[in-house]
């Protein structure tokens, strides 16, 4: 008999749409698996927001996923990573996957030893970002830029808009006057950027991002807590909204059923 929880939904949720970012390497893992993803568009974008904000959302997007039965919660935000996870984990009893600046990897990649590093403000100013820089920060530069505004312009699925490159540019060459060879892309939305910033790097700037390792990270801690799932058939990917209007409609199928509850997810 197949256990029940096994088969439960893996929790995914951001302020938007950046943990779209993540399902491919997830899917491609975990085919078997059943995802639940919670958009919280209602108060999007988290790198804007307070603390304390941050972490009351998370706490009410954490209860709405228990509360559908998910056995294991991945926060697809690095703002949200950063500043409520550890409270996360300390309040709730199913594992949690988070989402760090891959600052780590992008020293080891580094010839030049100067690394980008582009994020939110929530993100770069929080003590986890900073106690996992000061690791890194003897042998290796790290320059920050907060890539203010680009998460609004990504929500609104204007990928290809000359505003959203030239603030791109604003931020990117910047850095490339400081010599970076590695990028890393400290937002879960910046991915959807990734054909844009190859067009505006040399060849030598390898674009880092988490998605390869979040999902071998989930597939380690669901075997490690025997929450793998039992089911054969493929899975599914579910989306609730907290906003009717949702920016999962701008990168979603029109065949794509969006569920959308109140702003406190009731």
């Amino acid at each position: 008999m197949m256990k029940t929880k096994n088969n439960s939904y893996i929790g995914i949720f951001d302020s938007g749409v950046g943990g779209l970012t993540l399902l491919p390497a997830l899917e491609s893992l975990l085919p078997n698996e059943k995802f639940l993803y919670i958009s919280d568009d209602a108060f999007a974008p988290y790198g804007k927001k307070d603390k304390n904000e941050i972490i009351n959302r998370c706490k009410i997007v954490t209860k709405n996923l228990i509360n559908k039965g998910c056995k294991l919660i991945i926060v697809a935000c690095n703002t949200a990573t950063t500043n409520a996870i550890d409270i996360l984990r300390n309040d709730f009893p199913i594992p949690f996957i988070g989402i760090e600046p891959a600052i780590k990897p992008a020293a080891l990649e580094s010839k030049t030893k100067v690394i980008g590093v582009l994020a939110t403000k929530g993100t770069l100013s929080s003590s986890l970002f900073a106690k996992t820089s000061a690791t890194i920060t003897k042998d290796v530069q790290v320059i920050e830029q907060v890539g203010e505004g680009l998460v609004e312009l990504i929500e609104t699925g204007s990928l290809n808009s000359p505003d959203l490159t030239k603030l791109l540019e604003s931020y990117i060459n910047p850095m490339l006057d400081q010599n970076i060879d590695t990028l890393v892309l400290g937002c879960t939305h910046y991915p959807f950027l990734i054909s844009k910033l190859k067009n505006m790097l040399p060849e030598n700037v390898k674009i880092i991002d988490s998605a390869d390792a979040v999902a071998k990270q989930t597939l380690k801690v669901l075997l490690n807590n025997n929450l793998e799932c039992l089911n054969t058939e493929k899975g599914s990917v579910e989306f609730i909204s907290s906003s009717k209007k949702s920016s999962l409609y701008n990168f979603l199928s029109n065949e794509t059923l969006v569920t959308v509850l109140n702003s406190d997810l009731s």
